[in-house]
């Protein structure tokens, strides 16, 4: 296994998102509420409602300040179905009732989220501990000291099983660390970071993809496995 980068010791990974201690707050990016539908499954509620009781899940294990969207939390570019109206709804109350502040930074599918989203969609978010939330898909106006970003749906195959993964880089931007979180929803198939390059994934923010080392949740053993970089464990997967 890797070493985990000791700026990174302040992160907690679980399900698909993290919780950045010093800034009291749970992250989830590329929900994409309503791609369910396109994906023609016979229950679409049922789908919604799992994402809402996996939000719940991070609120009941972190019991955090903040819940940040970040970005993509609708799928569709143009159409906003009742059910993901209400699902975007549902995840904003579901948060204010416990007492969190959600907030929700815009993504590239989020052209409709202003018409659901009960407060402003922000471009970008400067957290306390100086890291900027944004989804990845523009370079953000804000500077940080971290950038935690979504957009690309990391994956790695390891034995011939693609798993969701994170991507973390040190001086990755404007010479700070970034972090790259999966997509929440799990009807998004990953996109597998095994051999690709920078150049083959779409967020301008990721400079140098070989550098940068991949960390995969184990839901049994409940730990983060970071990896070594991918420059140094291609040629094993």
């Amino acid at each position: 296994m890797g070493v985990m980068p000791a700026a990174a010791a302040d992160l907690r990974f679980r399900d698909r998102a993290v919780y950045l201690d010093a800034a009291d707050a749970v992250v989830v990016a590329d929900l994409h509420i309503g791609r369910e539908s396109s994906a023609e499954v016979e229950a679409p509620l049922a789908a919604a409602d799992e994402i809402r009781d996996r939000v719940e899940s991070l609120r009941d294990e972190f019991d955090p300040e903040t819940v940040v969207f970040a970005g993509d939390m609708l799928h569709s570019f143009g159409d906003l179905s009742m059910t993901a109206r209400r699902t975007v709804e549902q995840l904003y109350d579901d948060c204010t009732d416990d007492n969190v502040d959600p907030v929700a930074v815009a993504g590239n599918h989020d052209a409709r989220l202003a018409d659901c989203w009960p407060d402003t969609v922000e471009d970008a978010l400067a957290l306390a501990d100086g890291t900027v939330v944004c989804h990845g898909h523009e370079q953000p106006e804000t500077a940080g000291e971290r950038y935690l970003i979504g957009h690309d749906h990391p994956a790695l195959t390891i034995e011939g099983v693609r798993q969701p993964c994170y991507l973390y880089g040190e001086r990755q931007y404007r010479e700070a660390d970034l972090l790259v979180l999966p997509a929440f929803t799990r009807w998004a198939g990953g996109v597998e970071c095994n051999h690709r390059r920078a150049s083959d994934l779409q967020s301008p923010l990721v400079r140098d993809l070989a550098s940068m080392q991949p960390i995969v949740w184990d839901g049994d053993g409940e730990e983060a496995l970071w990896f070594p970089r991918l420059e140094s464990i291609r040629k094993q997967l």
